[in-house]
């Protein structure tokens, strides 16, 4: 009987199963079949961008190639769009904040966490290269109007099923194919719902991370014109990812992996990312240009397609008139000479023509000259450009409109140009933050007991950091997007600096210290490396503060115990106080500075 209740509960538990994998693939199939407009428009976009310009959308909802109305007809393509978008992601390259992290008090517990803060997201930043996904993420918007971060932790499989100490952050730029949100008009991530992100995989690798095994199939996936190749990728499923926000019937949210027809994974949301370790989707946003009512941006190609279609008209248009200007129309009389072998031959130089004798002779019809409207309208066409793109001619080929040749009025059409790029440079900024808070979240979530994270110090030397997740927070911070500037900004702010007498002390000199920090800004950093050695005392008394974590250590003869006692002080009162055999060490340590500084000073 109990075999029996056990094989009902099992069958009961699989049709469930069953029941909601088809209703996860019936809600992405109603998204997928509500967002096809936009799909197709974004394609278009990316076959104007990489040169594919005689298509649209037919009346079916297709994306159908142009056919000429004649054989004869010029067809080139004068590609306006694409140095526009080479421009405007030049300019948007300089926008890579590096995630400071600033205490919001003096408090040494504050300023212990928000450096400890930086140096993680400055150590992440370097080993996943996110200058390199944000500037994929940045093509990808630029190109459809919305692009998607994806912040996970690798340690685990994918669904969030269990946790992995040892793992580590993952941060992948996703296109606004894969995401689909349950309601369009939602103007943020904050509006929504539940999404879902849908990807075509492999179903090696989908037994690999879910340990499920498919048949699978080909899959369509999307590829640029351009690209080439095959856009089937074979031996693959869609995995369908649904992220649900917490509701009363579910606190933590939901995860829910379908791909085809099997339910691979249901769970709560695996990442504590949100404010107040709250629940939230692992997606940070980012756009182009905003549009109101709607979850999707725009794309500037988007805007820009109107005016290619009349550039590339106007401009075939006018070289089919040059075209009949050298080569000619030739009227001949019916039946004076023989017109098939004179169309097929044309008119080379030099040639004998033979016609009837009575008859007229062939000539060339007058077309007169070049009409100016081709060229005016060519010129109005080019300024429509700047105005729609933002990007003015100094920006796209490097050449002064107006005549401008003086610096500052160079650095002002320049700084003109950023201004109308300010909503995209505010939207890069914010995501790159959110990116940032979510990589602290899941580095407070999943972080080992006790961490070592290795950062470059001053003069190139290695620094040690143990930490745990308890010395990090992501909700007692402000984030601060400081640029990284260029070794010539930087060398032009210090003789500024200099000049104005900013660096100097109250009698007008500069200090040793001051004097080789200026030196090693200019490269010259090693000629007085051997006078100022405060640095490497500091450094030394940096590590000794980690080796006594775990064991006593023994003051040098030689040391600056001065700043060691300074140096040690700060680590007992940056949160080595709260263990009292760390607290008892550091106490010791300063003690033996003090009777050695006490000797020296006899």
């Amino acid at each position: 009987m109990k075999d029996k209740e056990r094989s009902a509960r099992e069958r009961m538990e699989e049709a469930r199963k069953q029941a909601l994998a088809s209703d996860i693939t019936a809600d992405f199939l109603r998204r997928q079949e509500e967002r096809r407009p936009l799909d197709r428009r974004w394609q278009v976009d990316i076959n104007f961008l990489g040169g594919d310009q005689y298509c649209g959308i037919s009346p079916r909802g297709e994306v159908e190639s142009e056919e000429a109305a004649y054989y004869w007809q010029s067809r080139g393509v004068f590609n306006h769009i694409a140095p526009t978008v080479d421009a405007r992601l030049a300019r948007l390259s300089k926008v890579r904040p590096s995630l400071c992290v600033r205490a919001f008090s003096d408090s040494p517990e504050d300023v212990k966490t928000a450096r400890l803060c930086s140096n993680i997201l400055k150590a992440v930043k370097g080993r996943i290269g996110l200058d390199r996904i944000v500037a994929r993420a940045t093509l990808w918007s630029e190109a459809c109007g919305t692009a998607f971060y994806k912040i996970v932790w690798e340690g685990s499989r994918e669904g969030g099923a269990g946790t992995a100490n040892e793992g580590d952050v993952g941060v992948v730029a996703l296109p606004p194919f894969e995401v689909y949100p349950d309601s369009l008009s939602a103007e943020s991530l904050e509006d929504v719902k539940s999404l879902i992100h849908a990807k075509a995989m492999q179903v090696t690798e989908i037994a690999e991370r879910y340990g499920v095994e498919l048949a699978g199939r080909a899959v369509e996936r999307f590829s640029a014109p351009a690209a080439g190749g095959n856009t089937l990728l074979e031996d693959a499923e869609i995995v369908i990812e649904r992220y649900i926000r917490p509701d009363a019937a579910h606190p933590e949210g939901r995860l829910e992996v379908a791909a085809g027809g099997v339910l691979l994974y249901e769970g709560p949301l695996p990442y504590v990312n949100g404010e107040g370790g709250k629940r939230g989707f692992p997606f940070v946003r980012q756009t182009c240009t905003e549009l109101p009512g709607s979850f999707f941006g725009m794309s500037i190609v988007d805007r820009m397609i109107p005016l290619q279609r009349a550039y590339n008209a106007v401009r075939n248009r006018k070289q089919e008139f040059l075209n009949r200007l050298s080569a000619g129309v030739l009227t001949v009389e019916d039946g004076s000479l023989d017109a098939e072998e004179l169309a097929e031959e044309g008119l080379a130089p030099g040639r004998v023509i033979v016609y009837r004798q009575g008859a007229n002779e062939p000539h060339f019809l007058d077309h007169g000259s070049l009409p100016d409207g081709f060229r005016e309208e060519e010129e109005r066409l080019a300024d429509e450009f700047i105005l729609v793109s933002g990007m003015s001619e100094l920006s796209r080929s490097s050449s002064a409109a107006y005549r401008v040749t003086s610096a500052s009025g160079l650095q002002l059409l320049l700084d003109q140009d950023f201004n109308r790029m300010q909503a995209s440079v505010e939207s890069v900024e914010r995501a790159v933050m959110a990116v940032g808070r979510q990589i602290l979240h899941l580095y407070k979530q999943f972080a080992a007991d006790k961490r070592l994270l290795r950062m470059t110090g001053e003069g190139g030397e290695t620094e040690l950091y143990y930490f745990d997740r308890s010395d990090i927070s992501a909700d007692d911070v402000e984030f601060l997007t400081e640029y990284e500037r260029t070794p010539g900004e930087v060398k032009e702010e210090i003789l500024a600096l200099l000049s104005a007498g900013l660096l100097a002390d109250a009698d007008g000199k500069l200090s040793d210290s001051i004097r080789n920090k200026v030196l090693d800004a200019f490269g010259y950093g090693s000629f007085e490396n051997a006078r100022d050695i405060t640095h490497l005392h500091i450094r030394k008394a940096e590590r000794e503060n980690i080796l006594l974590r775990e064991s006593e250590a023994e003051p040098d003869g030689y040391d600056d115990h001065a700043v060691h006692i300074t140096e040690h002080t700060r680590a007992l009162l940056s949160g080595g106080e709260r263990d009292e055999a760390v607290k008892a060490r550091i106490a010791v340590h300063i003690l033996r500075h003090r009777a050695l500084q006490e000797q020296e000073n006899k």
